[in-house]
């Protein structure tokens, strides 16, 4: 029986962060580091949270952090949205990317209200340019069956282009700077200027 209600958070922290140069999980926007931050966020807004985290991350983590250590069966962030899967395979995902310095719990509740579970996911997406944020999303049950079948295919692994091409729910952030990405030296500068402000 899949429950309509049951809602997990997942931080999706098993990245190697190359294009950082250091482990974007561990950076301090908010006091604590950004995975530790989201995950707080996380958990005021879910049923419950969840670290996603490659093996070698294990000890260094906190046991008082639930965790589901990736899998590896499958690359990119779909490894660890899919190993989350794997464990609880009846509930929906709300699901964040560690890049994204800006989110907040007032955005979190938007997506939340604005969910539809009659859909395959619920994302925030730039009203400019309106492509689902699938690392800022709500992942019903059944997009990440079906997510299994597509990658299986060979469709390749990117969860943005799936869900281009499933019936998804756009939601646009009342402040569309939480969407701000930071992947780089230059993206974390310009999240610390707009913190800052």
């Amino acid at each position: 029986m899949i429950s309509k209600d049951k809602l997990y958070g997942l931080v999706l922290s098993g990245g190697k962060s190359t294009r950082m140069g250091e482990d974007k999980g561990l950076i301090k926007y908010h006091v604590l580091p950004q995975r530790e931050h989201l995950y707080h966020l996380l958990n005021e807004v879910c049923d419950d949270a969840f670290l996603s985290i490659r093996k070698d991350q294990e000890n260094n983590i906190s046991n008082t952090f639930n965790t589901i250590v990736d899998n590896n069966e499958f690359r990119g962030p779909y490894n660890g949205l899919l190993s989350a899967h794997k464990v609880y395979p009846n509930v929906a995902w709300l699901v964040l990317a560690c890049d994204l310095p800006l989110i907040d719990k007032k955005a979190l509740q938007q997506l939340i209200a604005a969910r539809n579970p009659e859909k395959l996911a619920s994302a925030f997406a730039n009203e400019e340019d309106p492509l689902p944020e699938p690392l800022c999303a709500i992942w019903e049950p059944e997009a990440l069956k079906q997510s299994v079948a597509y990658l299986e295919a060979g469709n390749g692994s990117c969860p943005r282009k799936f869900l281009i091409n499933a019936e998804v729910h756009l939601v646009f952030p009342q402040q569309k700077e939480v969407l701000l990405n930071a992947n780089s030296k230059v993206e974390y500068e310009e999240a610390l200027q707009k913190i800052a402000s």
